[in-house]
């Protein structure tokens, strides 16, 4: 288990398996990667552990035969690689969906009515009460939403937006999403036109990175909030900050970022941008739900089964 995880998960995992835990909450190094690639049968490895072509170079076989990754997005694995070498990788989804879309509305609403910035303002001490005039956001309910990405977590943003504040819904996906609310597919360049707000729930790796870049950003409402609880990367940090400081959008709710967990100076002294600590499925029932969902994947991998969540 590459991460300290919750109690229940590791009970269950001693039950189990054989156990080794590294203490460490930091990504695995690359020399800790190839170790453990040829000591252990399986692994739990999750976000930051880059299981790239490159570490698997080394072997032919190696001894680990499943990385069962805690979480949904595999794009730190080349899973490809893995195959070629003879490892099944596994994800957790569903597990995720809900804890993640509660923090993309989180995002959402902060950024719009502005209250990262009035806690920061209370906090501070300087607060004087209030006037009609402090703090003036804007308003969410009936505005229309863009999702870019329709999946579980896209489509369960999508109707939380629907339902709960009466939104118009809008979207990108690779194919139209049948689902039970009206939501209309658009191109990515007419979502970033007609959106008040922008969600972003794309899947991580090379075909997303830097999707939204200087030109969507410029087609935005410039009082638009852009939100990203997807990758780091498919955001072009530079171009985000740059249309933040020059305020050609309203403001930006963030729980990922390019280079994780490093947040350049300049983006952290704006104001117009909400930043969270990547939020998305920190829940007690959450993380262990995923805990359990990797191991349900191994105890099937080693019981000669078919791993439910294989990738």
């Amino acid at each position: 288990m590459t991460r300290p995880m919750p109690a229940q998960v590791v009970a269950r995992a001693e039950e189990l398996f054989d156990v080794e835990h590294r203490a460490s909450n930091t990504p695995m190094s690359a020399s800790e990667m190839r170790s453990a690639l040829a000591l252990y049968d399986g692994m739990m490895p999750t976000l930051g552990d880059r299981f790239s072509a490159e570490i698997f170079a080394e072997f032919g076989r190696p001894r680990c035969r499943m990385l069962a990754n805690f979480g949904v997005g595999v794009d730190h694995i080349d899973v490809a690689a893995a195959a070629d070498h003879g490892v099944t990788v596994t994800n957790t989804p569903g597990a995720v969906t809900d804890a993640t879309a509660d923090i993309a509305m989180t995002l959402l609403l902060m950024s719009a009515r502005r209250a990262a910035e009035g806690e920061r303002l209370v906090r501070s001490g300087q607060w004087q009460g209030w006037h009609p005039t402090q703090f003036l956001g804007l308003h969410v309910s009936g505005k229309t939403v863009g999702i870019i990405g329709m999946g579980r977590i896209g489509e369960a943003i999508a109707r939380r937006c629907h339902h709960g504040f009466g939104m118009e819904v809008l979207y990108t996906n690779r194919s139209e999403k049948a689902v039970d609310f009206p939501a209309h597919q658009v191109s990515l360049e007419e979502l970033a036109r007609r959106s008040d707000f922008i969600v972003i729930a794309v899947p991580g790796g090379p075909e997303t990175m830097y999707l939204i870049g200087a030109d969507f950003l410029a087609a935005m409402q410039e009082h638009a909030h852009l939100i990203n609880i997807a990758r780091g990367n498919v955001v072009d940090e530079t171009a985000l900050t740059e249309a933040l400081r020059e305020g050609r959008i309203g403001g930006a709710g963030l729980d990922v970022y390019e280079f994780e967990p490093e947040v350049p100076e300049a983006l952290r002294g704006l104001s117009n941008v909400t930043l969270l600590p990547h939020l998305g499925t920190a829940a007690l029932e959450v993380r262990t739900g995923m805990g359990m969902m990797a191991l349900d994947n191994l105890q099937a991998f080693f019981a000669g089964e078919t791993p439910p969540n294989r990738v």
